[in-house]
């Protein structure tokens, strides 16, 4: 069989390889070698095609920022309106720029973005108590906007991604979702339940019981709902004020359980069972797509409010109504036999990783078969223990020492 021949890179092409984690690029410009290093293959790849065509056209190899090159605050207004068409979190990015991005780096140009500058940054919304986790949000946005700026040829490197782990540790989250609290107990999911007034005592089992998002909760419809197949379709949730679609986009089915088949089929008589499930509960309140418009959904605040009032008459620690519903569906499920996989699948996570964060595995709370599963005797056969109680072992040892001797006398 013919030996298959090895494509040959063309000369003067440059060349992409992989080196110390990195996407290495090289090529040669007025006969000398140079070299660039990138996060992932394909921005070497886009990068070194870009350098290689504008040699060809007779231009410099990487673009270099002029003197006149526009500042952050010029690139962010059509960067930001871009995001608003294709991403859910372009107005929390917008949010994020007016309030900490612009004020620090909105004059600068993106070649004036260095390391130390967005040391100084990370330092600077810290030392204000601002959030790690809203300071890591803040740094990884910029991060996504350079790849743009890159592409666009005002930037030749991304300054986030050469800072160092001991700058990326001052804004790592430390919060650790294992230890999030939830209502341990099904007689207090119950509880909780009834000190709550009607819809929100039904809103509350729906995300007790379903382990749906608060978003996911409000934008229910009782088109999406069977009560004879005891399944319930979730494909749309409640973001700033009006429908939208699921946080990883993709609908899924989530099974009726017993416990909540009869408070739905008595609150869709009472209401009618049109429609969203859950409404304003007074006329002239609750959420609004648009400024002045008529009241269409309820606010997540008004459940918050709501829930604070039962925990408290139910003599229960403060909890969110995120922890008191998806967090206690997942730790009840998995507490109570339920495998991680099917979570997985009735939670809308990608992967199990992610569902472990939720499960809340705490020693304390495992069922006595748990104690059980591996059900085996590792004692040692009888007559070899020794007891380490006071005044034992001097006896063990001394009857094991005599047991010759009594055996001579028997014979």
């Amino acid at each position: 069989m013919p030996r298959k021949q090895r494509r040959r890179r063309v000369w003067g092409s440059g060349s992409v390889w992989q080196r110390g984690g990195r996407w290495w690029i090289q090529w040669r410009e007025a006969g000398k070698r140079r070299a660039k290093s990138f996060l992932t293959e394909e921005m070497a790849r886009r990068v070194l095609a870009k350098i290689m065509a504008d040699i060809e056209l007779g231009k410099a190899g990487l673009p270099v920022d002029p003197k006149d090159a526009p500042t952050l605050a010029e690139l962010a207004g059509p960067w930001l309106e871009c995001r608003e068409k294709t991403h859910r979190d372009a107005r929390s990015c917008r949010s994020r720029w007016r309030l900490h991005l612009a004020p620090a780096l909105g004059k600068l140009r993106p070649n004036e973005v260095t390391v130390p500058v967005l040391r100084a940054f990370i330092e600077d919304r810290l030392a204000h108590g601002l959030n790690p986790t809203t300071v890591s949000l803040c740094v990884r946005q910029l991060s996504t906007w350079f790849s743009d700026i890159i592409e666009a040829g005002h930037a030749a490197t991304n300054p986030v991604a050469s800072l160092p782990r001991s700058a990326r540790n001052r804004y790592a989250s430390t919060y650790d979702t294992r230890s999030t609290p939830f209502l341990e107990r099904v007689e207090d999911v119950k509880r909780v339940f009834l000190a709550l007034p009607e819809p929100i005592n039904v809103a509350f089992a729906c995300g007790a019981f379903l382990g749906l998002r608060t978003g996911e909760v409000l934008g229910l419809s009782w088109e999406d709902i069977d009560l004879e197949a005891r399944r319930v379709r979730v494909h749309q949730q409640l973001n700033e004020g009006g429908l939208a679609p699921l946080k990883d986009g993709e609908p899924r089915l989530v099974m009726l359980q017993d416990a909540l088949l009869p408070v739905l089929v008595a609150y869709k008589v009472k209401t009618g069972g049109k429609g969203l499930l859950f409404t304003p509960m007074y006329p002239r309140r609750g959420g609004r797509p648009k400024l002045g418009s008529v009241p269409t959904f309820m606010r997540p605040c008004t459940l918050n409010r709501h829930l604070r009032i039962a925990l408290k008459a139910c003599g229960l620690p403060p909890l969110t109504w995120y922890e008191a519903t998806r967090h206690t569906f997942a730790s009840l499920f998995v507490l109570g036999g339920g495998s991680l996989e099917m979570l997985r699948t009735l939670m809308g996570h990608s992967s199990v990783t992610t569902t472990e964060r939720y499960s809340h595995l705490r020693p304390d709370l495992f069922p006595a078969s748990a104690f059980r599963a591996m059900a085996v005797d590792l004692s040692k056969p009888a007559g070899e223990i020794v007891r380490l109680v006071p005044g034992c072992a001097t006896m063990a040892t001394a009857q094991q020492d005599s047991a010759p001797e009594q055996a001579a006398v028997s014979s």
